[in-house]
Order: C-alpha cells, then structure tokens, then sequence
C-alpha cells in the first residue's frame, strides 16, 4: 500500500507550517509537528480502513483524528492510501466534500 498526499493536502500541510510558525515563533515547531502528521499518514499503509467512514460526503472518504486537532481526510484503493486533507483547530472539513 502506498500513501500519496493530493495538491490540496500539501497545500494543506503549507498553510498548517506557516501558521504554526507564525503563531509559535520558531519554524523547528512547525516541522516538528508537520513531520508527526506526515509520519502519521504514512502509517496509514500499514491499516487503512481506521478512523470514520464518512460516505455521507463521498463514497469511500474516511476521516481520523491526530492529536485532538487535527482531522485528516483520506481515501483508500486497493494499492493507495489517497491523503485528501488536513484540517487544523476545527476547520470546517465537511464543506470540502
């Protein structure tokens, strides 16, 4: 199993960087955080079908936690773990879908 982030999950990942190291000051605690997320994802490949089926919004999209901020949106094929999201503090997700 593969896991591959969408153009609109990097752009994510991004905005997520910038703002954390606005807000913090430092840019080692924005790439520390944003390392954990990826590394997360990454470990997807390993049981993708965790977290909440969300086929309310989109046939096959599935949503998981990461330490109680973040919502990661993701799909599953039979070889690729497809990273559609990460949504930050509360970020309106659903509207995306």
């Amino acid at each position: 199993m593969q896991v591959k982030f969408t153009p609109a999950a990097e752009r994510h990942i991004d905005a997520l960087h910038r703002l954390i190291t606005v807000q913090s000051g430092y840019e080692s605690r924005a790439d520390g955080y944003i390392t954990r997320i990826v590394d997360f994802c990454i470990g997807l490949e390993t049981f993708p079908l965790r977290g909440t089926a969300r086929d309310d919004l989109l046939e096959g999209l599935r949503i998981v936690g990461f330490e109680r901020r973040v919502t990661i949106a993701f799909m599953v094929t039979e070889d690729t773990v497809l990273i559609e999201g990460i949504y930050y503090g509360g970020q309106n997700f659903e509207a995306d879908f």
